[in-house]
């Protein structure tokens, strides 16, 4: 019986040691071809948080890469995805976010790899619900954040010595990075001049480095397993069309889909929220997204990217504004964070789509938050004027 018991455990630690021992070039060669190409739209977190599907990708000038949050999975004829692909751009977007995702988790993401930012055009998708007064919080980063990245950052010494050590400061406050005994006194002794502490960290580095080691085996298997292709609603429809022609199929499109509220909301997505919409009534009096601490971790992203030599082109996308005129949301607390956005971004010299004029567009958002449809539309103009070096009159549709 014992040996019944301890056989398959003895055989799964050796499958386990011939693994790790298994040398990465030879995983390398394995991995198929065609995995960066899949994992464009698989919007995958494996490959957000892992690091050789990103590196491959970002090498690649046939990728244009898009990093944004949950905005990115609104998939429909008009998302960039199947535009650009329908229409024989000489590039594909390449899709880097999910819900939650947000600066501090984008600025880890930037940190793993400055080198092939360099020269690089990029699409970065602010959206204003980020910017709440204490910014992201534990329910929104754990999910989204990447051993992988944050032990790299810890022997990261390219990025600038006082953006790592304010990057290292913010992360300190989340419970993944502080319960984490090695990468929190490594973190610890970048920011602290205590002896004992640099002692410490030292001893830890060997112990920290052979677990970054793993690590990154670990995502050389997750990529040549592969995800699941995500399913797209690819239409050849916005082939031959104008943008202002393509604006307005995107309204039709969208008002057939949103029949049932006042709010141009998806019809699935109201009657989701359908039993809670009477006592959101005025309920965001108040509120406003033009003070939060989101604004130092944007500017970090902002700070490295500026370092690395990247090319972005940021998209500031606007709120529903019957929704939150409904809700209480003042004017004044979303328009501030508008301007600010705007000229955060503009201060460093990157180019802004700012679709803030856009809040009461009829289908420029696919529900309360989210841009969809004819919103998608302008981000695709503004994206191609980008790509082809053009910047006047990006943010609107001129034909």
């Amino acid at each position: 019986m014992k040996k019944a018991i301890f056989s398959p455990i003895i055989a799964a630690f050796l499958v386990l040691v011939i693994l790790a021992a298994i040398p990465n070039q030879w995983v390398e060669r394995i991995i198929p071809k065609n995995r960066v190409e899949e994992a464009a739209t698989e919007l995958n977190p494996f490959m957000f948080q892992g690091k050789y599907v990103q590196q491959k990708m970002l090498e690649d000038k046939h990728f244009l890469p898009m990093y944004g949050s949950s905005e990115l999975a609104r998939l429909d004829r008009f998302h960039p995805s199947n535009y650009f692909q329908e229409t024989g751009a000489d590039f594909t977007p390449f899709l880097i976010g999910r819900g939650g995702t947000t600066s501090i988790t984008h600025f880890l993401n930037f940190a793993e790899h400055t080198k092939q930012l360099k020269g690089k055009k990029i699409i970065f998708i602010v959206s204003p619900q980020w910017f709440q007064p204490k910014g992201t919080d534990e329910t929104h980063f754990v999910p989204n954040y990447s051993s992988l990245q944050g032990y790299d950052l810890a022997f990261n010494n390219t990025i600038d010595p006082k953006l790592k050590r304010a990057a290292i400061k913010r992360l300190l406050t989340y419970s993944p990075i502080r319960k984490d005994p090695i990468l929190s006194t490594m973190y610890k002794a970048e920011i602290s001049n205590n002896p004992w502490t640099k002692r410490k960290s030292a001893l830890v580095r060997p112990i920290a480095r052979v677990y970054r080691d793993i690590l990154v085996k670990k995502d050389l298997y997750y990529t040549l397993a592969g995800g699941k292709p995500h399913k797209r609603a690819l239409s050849p429809k916005v082939k031959h069309r104008t943008w202002k022609r393509l604006a307005a199929q995107a309204e039709r499109y969208g008002k057939r889909r949103s029949t049932n509220n006042e709010f141009y909301v998806t019809n699935g997505q109201y009657n989701k929220i359908r039993e809670m919409v009477p006592s959101m009534k005025d309920q965001k009096a108040g509120a406003s997204y033009g003070k939060s601490i989101e604004y130092r971790d944007f500017q970090m992203v902002l700070d490295l990217l500026k370092d690395a030599g990247a090319e972005p082109l940021f998209i500031s996308i606007p709120v529903n504004g019957k929704w939150y005129d409904y809700t209480g949301f003042p004017k004044k607390g979303r328009t501030v964070y508008y301007e600010k956005i705007k000229k955060q971004i503009e201060a460093e010299g990157f180019a802004v789509a700012d679709f803030s004029e856009h809040e009461y567009d009829p289908y420029f958002l696919k529900d309360t938050i989210h841009i969809g449809w004819k919103g998608w539309v302008y981000t695709d103009k503004a994206i191609k004027d980008f790509y082809e070096g053009k910047t006047k009159n990006s943010n609107t549709l001129m034909n």
